[in-house]
């Protein structure tokens, strides 16, 4: 198999990845928000949440891939919009009740609590929340590729197999698991980062 063909399959797997990963994070956290801010939302969306996170992600393959439409982003982006609501959302519940009730007393508002209290004392379950996405993005990745696509990592793991070329499929894989930890390295210099500009230590 060709060298160039074989970095052309792994960069379509790592913008699928990367598009999905933003994406869900980012949108997974604004929700989050919303449910912090509307505790009547956060009661009528909570159990629904929780049971689509209980379901099976390969079960609900093709059911996000019409949703969505027909792409691997569309199940990382799936997957990690659901874990990150759920991680994020349950951090600004157990921000300490008494720190709330001081800023509510010194006349601060909605906005001024999530700014000044809830956010930067859940930088922590932020950071996990990207840390658990990296993994699932790759998952949810390689998962619509056996589904769909034609091209990218998953692809090539599939058609190793079918034409028995395990020299194919060992090195993609070993590719994959390179991309993975290069993307988990990049978690960990954003989580130094944004303790030294929040000046918490590590």
């Amino acid at each position: 198999y060709a060298s160039g063909e074989l970095f052309r399959h792994l960069g379509a797997s790592c913008l699928e990845t990367v598009i999905g990963f933003t994406l869900g994070t980012l949108a997974g956290t604004v929700i989050a928000i919303l449910l912090w801010w509307s505790p009547m939302l956060s009661r009528i969306l909570d159990p629904y949440l929780v049971v689509l996170n209980s379901l099976p992600k390969t079960a609900l393959g093709p059911v996000f891939i019409v949703w969505m439409g027909a792409g691997p982003a569309s199940m990382t982006l799936a997957i990690s919009l659901i874990v990150t609501i759920l991680e994020v959302h349950n951090g600004f519940l157990a921000v300490d009740r008494g720190k709330l009730n001081l800023m509510k007393t010194l006349g601060a508002s909605r906005a001024q609590t999530l700014l000044k209290l809830v956010l930067p004392a859940n930088l922590p379950t932020f950071v996990n929340a990207l840390k658990v996405n990296v993994g699932l993005s790759w998952v949810g990745v390689i998962m619509g590729e056996f589904l769909v696509s034609r091209e990218g990592l998953g692809y090539l793991i599939v058609y190793g197999s079918q034409v028995f070329k395990m020299d194919l499929v060992m090195a993609t894989v070993l590719l994959l698991l390179l991309c993975a930890a290069a993307m988990y390295q990049g978690v960990l210099f954003l989580e130094k980062a944004l303790k030294k500009h929040l000046g918490v230590s590590a």
